[in-house]
């Protein structure tokens, strides 16, 4: 848990009763060297109970690094309950970066959409993905992210890749899905998302009431910020705003999405990669793109598909 972010605190006594949360470690223990658990590394869904405890019990002492791909249907209800009292009722920001947060949402024009857009250079060249249609400012600083084992896919399999919904959409494609979804363009947007954001003009000439942290913030409060608590404000807006849209389902936007959904906001949407990449592949575009994109999402609204609420979730389980 980042200390600069969340209230620790608060953390320890809304999980009381479920587990034990201590701030400092026995020095018996804080001067030994944890063995280290990468859950990160492990292929597919895995079971805590397989692959953690084991070495829980034979070193006693260990350093996770948690994966969102676990599985949760062996947990038992303790279990449940702690882990949603944890993720959503314990979960607060210090006062500090809170503070700052509801300065930042209340300076947004209402009524407003905040958009968590993805593409910057090394998110789009760990995706492996291949955009013709880019500056060459935009190519150029994506080969620079690019490492050795990071090549661009060619052929097939670049083919298939972007047909599992593996690409992210540019700025221009997400205003397209924007508009094709109905989205007035004169919508007030906050755009949460980090620094680096390539091609961005293509969706400004189109939605043009684009609010950032950077605009709406002095320059000494942005400049004094470091990553955790950009993220933190960008969260705090996103779960409040009036509707909030994803153009990837990272962990910042599993959380969001599941915490919408836990207070009852519905105007919460994923948009999808697949379904662009595999009408735009069978050839279609303008007014009938837009149908279809229309179609596939309402699809996936009416279904709740892209919503990270737990399938059973015990928040009012008391131990």
């Amino acid at each position: 848990m980042s200390l600069d972010v969340f209230d620790v605190d608060h953390f320890i006594e809304q999980t009381r009763g479920y587990v034990e949360v201590v701030k400092d470690m026995p020095e018996e223990i804080s001067l030994k060297e944890p063995f280290k658990v990468d859950c990160r590394k492990r292929k597919g869904h895995f079971d805590y109970v397989e692959t953690v405890l084991p070495a829980l019990l034979e070193h006693r002492y260990i350093s996770l690094t948690p994966a969102m791909s676990q599985r949760k249907d062996r947990y038992p209800a303790h279990v449940k309950a702690c882990y949603c009292q944890g993720c959503y009722n314990a979960l607060q920001l210090n006062k500090k970066v809170e503070a700052k947060a509801m300065e930042l949402l209340q300076a947004i024009p209402k009524p407003f959409l905040s958009l968590h857009l993805r593409f910057e250079p090394d998110m789009v060249a760990y995706s492996r993905c291949e955009y013709s249609a880019l500056s060459s400012k935009s190519l150029d600083v994506i080969e620079a992210a690019r490492g050795e084992d990071r090549n661009v896919l060619i052929g097939d399999a670049a083919r298939l890749w972007r047909n599992r919904g593996k690409c992210p959409l540019t700025p221009s494609e997400t205003a397209f899905i924007l508009q094709a979804l109905g989205i007035p363009t004169e919508t007030n947007i906050y755009l949460a998302a980090g620094d680096g954001l390539m091609e961005l003009e293509g969706f400004t000439s189109i939605y043009k009431n684009m609010y950032t942290k950077s605009s709406l913030l002095t320059h000494e409060d942005f400049e004094r910020m470091h990553g955790n608590t950009k993220a933190a404000l960008d969260y705090y807006v996103s779960v409040n705003s009036d509707a909030y849209v994803t153009t990837f389902f990272g962990n910042m936007d599993k959380m969001v999405t599941a915490m919408r959904t836990m207070q009852g906001l519905q105007k919460t949407l994923v948009l999808s990669r697949r379904a662009f990449a595999n009408y735009t592949a069978a050839g279609l575009a303008g007014d009938q793109l837009a149908k279809a994109m229309w179609d596939a999402h309402r699809e996936d609204y009416i279904m709740g598909r892209g919503l990270a609420l737990p399938e059973h979730c015990f928040c009012e389980f008391k131990l």
